[in-house]
This record gives C-alpha cells, structure tokens and sequence, in this order.
C-alpha cells in the first residue's frame, strides 16, 4: 500500500511503546521520517533501533510530557532537525500509576492525556505553512466511561472534544485535526507484573498489526 508519505516527516508521542510505536513502525514502512518521545531512555533506544531497521530516519527524544513546554520542544526539535513537519500523531497517554489521591490523579492524568496533545498540536500548526495533519490517539473511555479510573475517561473525552474544536480554528489553514478512539491495547508494562516480560517479547517478536 502507497500512503504517498515518502519523504514526510512524522512526530509521535508516546512512540516508544504500544500504539505509538507500532504507527511508528508502519509509516517507517511507508518511508516517512519518523520523530518519537517517550520518558523511558531504554525504550526510546530500542523502538528506535526497530524504526531504523526499516530504513527510515528516526529522531529519538526523551522528555516528560507531563511537563509544560516539552510537548512544544519536541516538535520544535524535529521541526529544526529535519526541516519539516507533516504531521503529528499524539499517541501518549494513560491512567494515573499507581493511583495517589483523586486530585493528584487528575491533574496528572490530563496532563498526559490532553494537555501535551495540544500543546503540540498548536506548536505544529505554526509549523505547517503549507497544512498538515495531527492526530490525536483517544479512546473508547471517553465515550463509555468506566467507573474508575473515572479521570481517564474524562481526559479522553475532553481531548475528543479540543480535536473538534482545533479542526474548526485550523482547517482555514490546511492543517487537519482528528481523534481516534482505540479500544484497550496489550502494553507490554500495562499489565501485570508477572506477565511483563512474557508480553514484551510477544510484542518484540511479531510485526505490530495496525
């Protein structure tokens, strides 16, 4: 399949890991140039090791996306390292863990769910003068709400919400914005600890189906 994303240059948070990096991985197929972020220095070494692999030119960054402003400096380093910027998939994300007090939790929790996501998506639109695409990976929570953690599915629901609203204020500029809810993803590390090792060499060993 030719997704006509040659010579593209793709930013993904959370690309270390899980959705992210399997998108990672397939649009490295797609011969795009590939940026990811994630906090864990081992697993960014390792999915970047992966991307390269396929041929493509990768940009590992590690930062904490939960701090403000590194959203902003993520894309401004892609953007400076390869010149471009064609699109954004904002893939980072997930509950409180381990869970603290309810007010801790949700402050965390939409910091890494939604905040990050904009922060990147309006530092990329300044940076796509010829448009562009950002996607932002939500899930089923935020439509079907789970009774806990009850944080995590609002997080969601508000970043489906700021994608319909960045789609109004930056479609006049070419620059498309959409949310993707995802049913639940095995994670190699969102599972039980006894079955961490035996899920990461599964996902290691196989070829991520998107």
């Amino acid at each position: 399949m030719d997704l006509q994303l040659k010579g593209k240059v793709v930013a993904i948070t959370g690309g270390s890991r899980g959705i992210g990096l399997a998108t990672a991985l397939r649009l490295a197929q797609e011969g795009a140039s590939l940026a990811i972020c994630g906090r864990g220095t081992d697993d960014l070494a390792r999915a970047h090791a992966f991307i390269e692999a396929q041929g493509a030119n990768c940009l590992a960054y590690s930062c904490d996306l939960t701090e403000g402003g590194e959203a902003a400096a993520f894309i401004a380093t892609v953007a400076e390292t390869f010149g471009r910027i064609d699109a954004v998939v904002c893939a980072a994300g997930g509950a409180a863990h381990p869970p603290r007090s309810e007010r801790d939790d949700l402050e965390s929790v939409f910091r890494l769910n939604i905040f990050h996501a904009v922060e990147a998506a309006q530092a990329a639109s300044s940076l796509m003068p010829h448009g562009g695409a950002i996607l932002f990976v939500s899930s089923e929570c935020g439509r079907k709400p789970l009774p806990r953690p009850w944080a995590y599915g609002a997080a969601r629901a508000a970043l489906e919400h700021a994608a319909m609203s960045l789609a109004h204020e930056l479609a006049p500029r070419g620059v498309r914005v959409n949310a993707l809810a995802t049913g639940s993803a095995l994670v190699a590390g969102a599972v039980r600890p006894a079955e961490d090792r035996e899920v990461t060499g599964a996902f290691l060993d196989r070829k991520p189906a998107l």
